[in-house]
């Protein structure tokens, strides 16, 4: 069966099988508590063949079906409804400050000696599956209790010495988050590579066990262990080579630690290994703010109100950069509201220590590719973020043309959010990214990781495309509040997956340095 599905790339009894069985059968069975024998019940003695089938049929008549009963009819009802509110992948902006909250509350048990969250959140990818903790402790009871007492918690999935299971709700209304949380409890001995292992990929995991096998060695969830058994762990008087903590693992296999975010495997052992190596981005890196907005516009601060938060979280550089006159709906600043806008950044700039406030704007790239100020208005900025907000189902190649006339304009300082795309609702343009790469690093302008959880423009994959063709990248929040400056931690996550280094982002640059760039395009 292998030798066929290489040679034809199917199986042809998996075909005849296929055929027999309805394939809204398969969307059944991912409903827990509905195995493969109530599934045929239900085909076969009820006629259903989907989930619109299930949702049709009476409690009465399920309930009737061989070894359901009531209760077993609520729970698949219950986790239909779930899978249904939970049908999307959760953006990593609702889903990070619930695990913090949870491991705060976990770290609170006086028996916990550590305690973390892994998986795709610990990874920084942009939407989440379900949310994985790990916790070493002394009290497994205790610690259990506390995960399955939680406001949030409205399903007990599983619930044991080593894994537990549930369902939350967080939040109410439109904007509730549906997810499954799974606790795993483990040896403080094995913290290392137990928080390796469940916090993936499991497509790097695999690379590491290679590894670990050419060695001789074998790596599972409790360590890295001398020998190729299948469970070396259960070997009478077994000690593993490391275990204790993910560097000395790394460090065993002779390689560096690579940080969570690399872990997809797309190249990080190849970028562990190499000299040119360098650390990357932090959140403590970032020095300057460049696209956020104020009452001019639509935010919702002063432009002193909005330098006083940038300067308390230690910024020495913050560009005001309200929109232009073709998005009215956002409070768009006409040519004579600019020109007066100017005067009011300037006039903030002098009154204000401590921080030098930039006058700039965030201009709409119209769907031809010119901008919405004429050039003699746009010089008069200290900074010029082009971005598009209308014409983002446009096809590939105006949408490169479009993109590529506004890289090309000499006032132009940053490609805001490229793509136009929000995460899990608009896709937004689809440029040649090659092309567009390759004019934003010959004409100097940076390309932007928009850091707002709902945009991360560019994504993680396009920002490695920019690395790799020597482009400045610029991390912003496009602030409109106060809580928005907590958005960077989403484009520093982003940044992190591509392997940007801090020297990279002008975000992270001397007040000196990156003022003396922005004057260099006037």
């Amino acid at each position: 069966k292998i030798v066929e599905f290489v040679a034809d790339g199917a199986i042809a009894e998996h075909v005849e099988l296929l055929e027999k069985v309805p394939a809204g059968l398969f969307e059944v069975l991912q409903i827990p508590g509905v195995g493969p024998k109530a599934a045929k019940a239900m085909w076969t003695e009820l006629g259903i063949e989907s989930l619109d089938d299930l949702k049709g049929t009476s409690d009465d008549d399920l309930a009737a079906l061989p070894r359901m009963g009531k209760k077993t009819v609520e729970n698949i009802r219950q986790a239909t409804r779930f899978a249904e509110a939970a049908g999307e992948r959760v953006p990593i902006g609702r889903a990070r400050p619930i695990a913090l909250a949870i491991v705060e509350r976990l770290r609170e048990v006086s028996s916990v000696e550590r305690a973390e969250f892994a998986g795709s959140l610990r990874r920084g990818r942009e939407t989440i599956g379900d949310l994985d903790f790990l916790v070493a402790c002394s009290d497994v009871k205790a610690v259990r209790e506390t995960f399955v007492e939680m406001p949030e918690v409205t399903q007990v999935l599983v619930s044991g010495d080593t894994k537990t299971s549930v369902r939350l709700r967080s939040g109410d209304g439109p904007k509730a988050v549906h997810v499954q949380a799974d606790l795993r409890i483990v040896p403080i001995a094995a913290w290392g590579a137990a928080l390796m292992y469940f916090t993936g990929s499991k497509e790097h995991n695999v690379r590491l066990r290679e590894l670990a096998i050419q060695r001789g060695q074998r790596l599972n969830e409790y360590g890295l262990w001398q020998g190729t058994d299948e469970r070396p762990q259960d070997a009478e008087g077994a000690e593993p080579v490391a275990a204790g903590s993910e560097e000395e693992i790394y460090r065993a296999l002779d390689l560096p630690w690579i940080p969570p975010e690399l872990r997809e495997d797309r190249g990080e052992l190849a970028w562990a290994r190499s000299d040119a190596r360098g650390e990357l981005i932090r959140l403590d890196d970032v020095r300057a703010e460049l696209h956020a907005h104020t009452t001019a516009s639509d935010g919702r601060l002063s432009i002193l109100e909005l330098a006083q938060e940038a300067k308390r979280r230690g910024f020495h550089t913050i560009a005001v950069t309200d929109h232009s006159k073709s998005q009215p709906i956002a409070g768009g600043l006409s040519d004579e509201r600019l020109v007066e806008h100017i005067e009011a950044v300037h006039a903030a700039d002098r009154e204000i220590d401590g921080i030098t406030i930039l006058a700039g704007s965030e201009v709409d790239i119209l769907a031809d590719g010119s901008l919405d100020y004429d050039d003699e208005l746009l010089a008069r900025l200290d900074v010029v973020v082009a971005s598009p907000h209308v014409a983002l189902r446009q096809d590939p190649d105006a949408a490169t043309e479009r993109l590529l006339r506004a890289v090309r304009h000499p006032l132009v300082h940053i490609l805001g959010h490229p793509t136009g795309r929000i995460v899990q609702r608009r896709e937004g343009l689809a440029p040649d990214l090659d092309a567009l790469v390759a004019a934003a690093a010959e004409h100097d302008v940076a390309l932007e990781l928009n850091a707002n959880w709902n945009r991360l423009d560019l994504r993680d994959t396009h920002l490695r495309l920019a690395l790799d063709a020597g482009c400045k990248i610029a991390i912003d929040t496009d602030a409109h509040d106060v809580p928005h400056f907590d958005f960077l931690i989403y484009g520093i996550l982003t940044a992190r997956r591509a392997g940007l280094p801090a020297d990279a982002c002008i975000n992270t640059w001397s007040a000196e340095r990156l003022h003396g760039w922005l004057r260099s395009k006037r």
